[in-house]
C-alpha cells in the first residue's frame, strides 16, 4: 500500500466487530494536487489506503492485503468534506468491509481480504474520545 498521511480524525468509536471514524478531508491534503486540475478529487487509492491502515490497526492485522473485492467508488470526495468511514470486521474470513458515507450518500465501499491472521488474540482497542 502507499504511505499516505491520514486525514483529521474528528471522532472514532468501536462496538463489537465494527469501527466508525468521522473524518475531515481537508483541501490542504497533498493528495488533491493535480487530481484533477478542473476539480480536486480525493483519489480512490488514498481512500483504500486509509481503510486498510485504520481497519488493520483497529482489528490487529498487519497490512498484508490478499485481494480487493466489490470495490466501488460511487461519488466523488471533494476537498473540505466530512465523511464517515465504517469498517466491519469478519474475523472468520480475515476480511474488512468498508464504506465511506455521509448520511444517505455513499462515496466508496468494498471488501479487503487479508493474507494475515490477527496479530494478537484480542482486537486492538480504539480510543473512543474525540480527537482534535
Amino acid at each position: 500500500m502507499i504511505k499516505s498521511v491520514l486525514p483529521q480524525i474528528i471522532h472514532q468509536h468501536a462496538e463489537g466487530e465494527q469501527c466508525h471514524w468521522r473524518l475531515f478531508i481537508s483541501g490542504d491534503l497533498n493528495f488533491f494536487d493535480g487530481h484533477f486540475p478542473e476539480q480536486a478529487v480525493l483519489p480512490g487509492v488514498t481512500q483504500l489506503d486509509w481503510a486498510v491502515k485504520l481497519g488493520c490497526d483497529a482489528f490487529g492485522y498487519s497490512a498484508n492485503v490478499a485481494t480487493l473485492e466489490v470495490l466501488k467508488f460511487q461519488q466523488l470526495i471533494l476537498p473540505n468534506t466530512y465523511v464517515d468511514l465504517v469498517i466491519e470486521h469478519q474475523p472468520q474470513k480475515s476480511k474488512l468491509i468498508f464504506s465511506y458515507r455521509e448520511g444517505d450518500k455513499r462515496f466508496a465501499s468494498g471488501r479487503i481480504a487479508l493474507n494475515s491472521s490477527i496479530k494478537t488474540e484480542t482486537s486492538a482497542t480504539l480510543n473512543t474520545e474525540s480527537v482534535t
